[in-house]
């Protein structure tokens, strides 16, 4: 059973504590058996690559392969950090190659894609929080392929996000790109603690800041809806990440990829989902994704053309 901390906010056993009940019939995923989903899985496979969608247990990962899209994870498959929320594994990372940002642009050449998300596991590890590589990645890629549309789902960059976002940015100006440059507040202010473990609601704020002033950069983040936040706490969020200069969002419903994970408090319906939209919008965001199966990266090949 989960108990009530001092906020009444719950404290939940993740192994013991059930969802709010079964899955409502309007989330649905399936499986994907066509050539291009075949096609995506041989070239991520092929070049050593790890990618969110199989890392996080994507519940769209049929869908983009199928379209010949992937989210490609940076700097191994280990995190420094425990979210509650995600699968991606957790302990002390030792992998490190330098050749991973020229086999990326291998694989994306032979992909023929136009559109590339990039993102990391947490690198609390390095004395850069793996900047570099998403600088190096950034670079090979706008060279092999100029004009390539280009995103980042960064981490936080603890205790280095004035060096990490220097890098960044100076990859971004040396290939006179664009960037939508992604970073994931998740969740509102008060459930921190217990979905986001040695992660800062301001320090988010403050690296999505940063990266909203850069001349050449759009700034985007995400929430997971149904952990037990309420509407208000929502709004507030979307206000905050307005007030700091993030001009696209994405909202999505929370699914637990394992009985270890944290569970769903609320199943977020059709309706509501269309109310956040509307929000959103009404305060000012430029693009907008709100729906149960909508994830960070999901559709993102379609802001290239308001980038």
């Amino acid at each position: 059973m989960a108990q009530q901390s001092d906020k009444n906010r719950p404290v939940f056993d993740h192994s013991a504590t059930p969802n709010v009940g079964r899955m409502p019939a309007w989330i649905r995923q399936r499986l994907g058996g066509d050539t291009q989903y075949a096609a995506t899985a041989d070239a991520v496979h092929q070049h050593a690559l790890n990618t969110v969608c199989e890392e996080a247990r994507c519940p769209n990962r049929a869908e983009c392969w199928s379209r010949g899209t992937a989210t490609f994870m940076l700097l191994g498959d280990t995190c420094t950090r425990a979210c509650g929320f995600c699968a991606v594994k957790t302990g002390r990372p030792t992998w490190f190659d330098d050749g991973e940002p020229a086999r990326l642009a291998d694989a994306v050449s032979g992909m023929g894609l136009d559109y590339v998300v990039l993102t990391s596991v947490n690198r609390d590890d390095l004395a850069d929080g793996g900047a570099a590589v998403f600088a190096a990645t950034l670079r090979e890629l706008a060279r092999r392929k100029p004009g390539i549309g280009l995103e980042i789902l960064t981490p936080d960059f603890h205790g280095c996000q004035a060096q990490a976002v220097e890098a960044i940015d100076q990859a971004i100006r040396a290939a006179d790109t664009r960037l939508v440059w992604g970073h994931n507040v998740e969740t509102v202010p008060a459930l921190y603690k217990t979905v986001r473990k040695g992660s800062d609601y301001r320090r988010s704020l403050d690296l999505l800041a940063r990266a909203a002033r850069l001349p050449n950069v759009e700034a985007k983040s995400a929430l997971m809806l149904g952990l037990g936040e309420s509407r208000d706490e929502v709004v507030a969020v979307l206000r905050d990440l307005r007030a700091v200069g993030v001009r696209r969002v994405s909202l999505g419903q929370y699914l637990r990829p394992t009985r270890y994970h944290l569970p769903v408090k609320d199943y977020v319906t059709p309706a509501q989902f269309d109310a956040y939209h509307a929000e959103a919008r009404a305060l000012g965001f430029a693009w907008v994704k709100a729906g149960a199966l909508v994830r960070s990266s999901y559709h993102a090949e379609e802001q290239q053309a308001i980038v």
